[in-house]
């Protein structure tokens, strides 16, 4: 009889900073025979596929996922963790554990998910083994790790191996069956605040991290080696950068290698910078405009401080007005395009007045009341689009704001893709200049851009920490304190 394997888990990025709750309307969750039919390029996928192809019993319960945002709702959570661990008992016995975890998830008067999902299953299953695959920008915490036998992160930025990293948990999780094996783990606190805009995995120093991780996992006894970034925008004491070593019961080889990952991570700090073209906002605007009269465009600027895809609300308004001010990109022909603040009240007047009518009222600053103040505006309608698919089937108005396209949205959503403007019937590639909610730009809209940059401005996902008000950061942290001498260590282990 084969062995049976649970599989389930939720992913999340929760930005402190964000004042939004994530709650029902903006996750999508898959569930039971849903998991095993589904053929995604994600962790979860990677697991099952793996799992099946050598003959396990995979148990399927749900995975939940949103774009990142604030906190969760409580009530939300606890109802999707209850739903999962009731699926968990009613599958007992099972043999061992497979999820697909963030590991930066927080809960609005909770604290970390991870940790608290994990002890719950643990409760219910002291004997079992559990493996998970994480983000590469998970924050590790003592309560993650004394209820897991393995964590293995992912070691591309942007994320192009998250299926890969699920085929390694499967394949741990086989090994420590097929071999009784007792797995021995061993993680390091490395004191450091890494955004992904300084540490995609193409660029130096990382990709020249990332390969001394494979070379690690080449060694006898290593069964997963990883560097595990932490979240920048969660104001949480736990937060910095993991080296993280999962042995095969050999806690000494796990305590070694964690160090000296971690002692490399420290020792290669100062070479973390942005390696785009980098501004602040006002040079930014002056440099694409520069672009436009050399004829080099389009030109696509990161509005990098209010990126969604990094946890922040999308509708701070403060680079939209620089623009709107600036008499010379407020003027294009065609308009610059601005992708896109998120307005559910301007959507749902837009889809009342129809294309071609005039929405009067105020644009933005409906969630982050902080950081900026609504735009008034007399906007015409130029485009509608009602749940479209490509965001999770929120709608779309396209607005001409005092000579500006604008992309307004229902939800929460990422403004990465190009697609969301030509489904409001705008051809990216005539535009001169393109604004993105975005950091580092994804290879979508890269392979549009005759020059990209990112402008460092206002927002719950600001790229300057300094400028973000932290309280439960455990210091000193580099580089908001300067250098120092690191004190590394052990969270596991030792």
């Amino acid at each position: 009889m084969p062995k049976r394997v649970l599989v389930g888990g939720m992913h999340h990025e929760s930005d402190t900073f964000n004042p939004i709750v994530t709650g029902e309307r903006d996750v999508w969750v898959r569930r039971g025979d849903e998991l095993l039919c589904a053929e995604r390029e994600d962790s979860l996928s990677g697991a099952i596929a793996t799992l099946r192809s050598a003959g396990y019993d995979v148990v399927p319960t749900l995975i939940a996922r949103a774009v990142p945002n604030g906190e969760w709702d409580k009530a939300f959570y606890l109802s999707l963790k209850d739903e999962l661990l009731d699926a968990l008992r009613a599958a007992l016995p099972v043999d061992a554990i497979c999820l697909s975890l963030h590991g930066s998830m927080r809960v609005k008067d909770l604290g970390e998910a991870e940790g608290d999902l994990l002890q719950s299953i643990r409760d219910i299953c002291p004997d079992v083994p559990i493996f998970s695959s994480l983000d590469m920008h998970a924050t590790m915490t003592r309560r993650m790790l004394a209820n897991c036998d393995g964590f293995v992160g992912y070691k591309c930025a942007p994320h192009t191996d998250t299926y890969e990293t699920g085929v390694h948990a499967a394949k741990m999780t086989i090994e420590a069956l097929e071999r009784g094996l007792s797995p021995k783990m061993s993680a390091v606190h490395v004191p450091i605040l890494i955004a992904g805009e300084q540490s995609e995995t193409s660029v130096e120093p990382m990709n020249r991290l990332i390969p001394v991780l494979r070379e690690y996992e080449k060694r006898p006894g290593v069964m997963a080696a990883s560097y595990l970034l932490g979240f920048p925008w969660a104001d949480t004491a736990e937060n910095g950068v993991t080296a993280l070593v999962v042995t095969d019961g050999d806690q000494r080889l796990a305590n070694d290698a964690a160090m000296d990952l971690a002692r490399l991570f420290w020792d290669t700090r100062h070479d973390f910078r942005f390696y785009n073209e980098t501004h602040e906002p006002e040079q930014a605007l002056e440099a694409a405009w520069d672009s436009v009269c050399d004829g080099v465009w389009p030109v696509v600027i990161s509005d990098s401080g209010d990126n969604p895809t990094a946890g922040s609300s999308q509708d701070v308004t403060n680079f939209l007005k620089m623009i709107i001010a600036d008499a010379n990109l407020s003027k294009l022909d065609p308009p610059l395009c601005y992708q896109g603040i998120y307005d559910p009240v301007v959507v749902a007047q837009a889809i009342m007045v129809g294309v071609g009518g005039v929405v009067i009222g105020e644009l933005g600053a409906r969630f982050d009341t902080r950081t900026s103040s609504p735009i008034p505006i007399r906007a015409t309608v130029k485009a509608v689009r009602k749940r479209w698919e490509g965001a999770q089937g929120k709608d779309l108005a396209l607005l001409d704001v005092e000579g500006v396209d604008v992309v307004v949205t229902s939800g929460h959503v990422g403004c990465y893709d190009p697609e969301m403007m030509r489904a409001l019937g705008v051809v990216p590639e005539d535009r001169k200049v393109i604004v993105v909610k975005l950091g580092y730009l994804e290879p979508e809209i890269r392979a549009i851009a005759k020059r990209s940059m990112m402008a460092l401005t206002d927002g719950s996902s600001n790229e300057v920490f300094a400028r973000l008000p932290y309280s439960n950061l455990t210091r000193p942290i580099f580089p908001l304190d300067g250098d120092f001498d690191a004190d590394l260590t052990y969270l596991w282990g030792n």
